[in-house]
């Protein structure tokens, strides 16, 4: 298994960080950006079509609360199973920038603030 190291590269779309998933770590995963298995999410599609790094970088929902691509009920479900909050990680990244983000991330060991 690989170690976490910190990387902005490492930054999914949706703002979970890949760097400290185990898939990842495991290298059964590409990660986020790089995973062309990965058409069926509609976060990256949106992303990948609008230039986005991620969901921190779009102009239309200035809350990313109020993306429904982002916000929608299977979001919802991992989010309660993994007591994980993407909102959270979008907020953060465009507070702090994603090499902030991504340095915390890797420091805690975790892909996702917890709610």
């Amino acid at each position: 298994m690989d170690q976490i190291t910190a990387g902005k590269d490492l930054v999914a779309f949706c703002g979970l960080y890949c760097g400290a998933c185990r898939s990842y770590l495991k290298n059964k995963c590409p990660g986020c950006a790089r995973n062309e298995k990965a058409k069926w999410c509609k976060v990256r599609n949106c992303c990948l079509e609008n230039k986005y790094v991620s969901c921190a970088g779009c102009g239309v929902a200035a809350d990313p609360a109020d993306c429904k691509k982002l916000n929608n009920p299977i979001s919802k479900l991992f989010a309660l199973i993994f007591r994980s909050d993407r909102m959270a990680c979008i907020r953060a990244i465009k507070h702090d920038g994603y090499e902030t983000y991504a340095r915390e991330m890797a420091s805690k060991k975790t892909m996702s603030i917890k709610r």
